[in-house]
């Protein structure tokens, strides 16, 4: 009898995402993981109590990926460096941006909630963000991510014409971005 495949819990999340990225978050099943390592079932329920804990756990790659092309996308302007890392992970995972933003599920809530913090923080580098309060930065994310949300579904469902490349969806950002920013700094002049 030959001996059992071993497969470390990276393994086994990076086969979920494998998964999950063509197929959908709801394809992921503890068979399909395994079919996809070439295992049986065991070795995923050693390291995971049941699908829904692994299926966390590529929420949490999911937001590690998030972060990734954030930090890439790092050049001192947060709603541009945001968006154009929301428009890159459309373009490259527009299954899982689908499975994440465009249907009701529990998914978006872990995300949302470890992503709102990271992107506040970032904001807070901006010297034009100076002098807001959390609670403003975050309406300020919130109309800006209303924005370039609608952007990123239509990236994610080929609905932007070709000669509509990444250069000018980064400066249609920047512009309402930059509306945005100038519209509650008056805002608060006025208080």
């Amino acid at each position: 009898m030959a001996p059992k495949n071993k497969f470390s819990k990276e393994q086994i999340v990076d086969a979920a995402f494998h998964i999950a990225k063509t197929d959908g978050m709801d394809s992921i099943t503890i068979r399909k993981v395994a079919d996809q390592l070439g295992s049986s079932i065991a070795p995923i329920y050693v390291n995971f109590n049941d699908v829904q804990e692994l299926k966390q756990a590529v929420v949490k790659k999911v937001v590690n990926v998030s972060h990734h092309l954030l930090n890439e996308n790092n050049t001192g302007n947060p709603f541009s460096d945001i968006g154009v890392a929301s428009l890159q992970f459309a373009k490259m995972y527009p299954v899982l941006f689908r499975d994440f933003v465009m249907k009701q599920n529990d998914y978006l809530l872990d995300y949302d909630q470890e992503m709102e913090n990271s992107l506040v923080t970032h904001m807070k580098k901006d010297s034009e963000l100076e002098g807001f309060t959390d609670e403003e930065l975050q309406t300020i994310l919130f109309k800006m991510r209303a924005f370039q949300m609608g952007i990123s579904v239509m990236v994610a469902n080929g609905l932007f014409p070709e000669k509509v490349g990444i250069e000018k969806m980064k400066e249609m950002l920047d512009s309402v971005a930059e509306d945005i920013v100038t519209a509650t700094h008056l805002r608060k002049k006025k208080e």
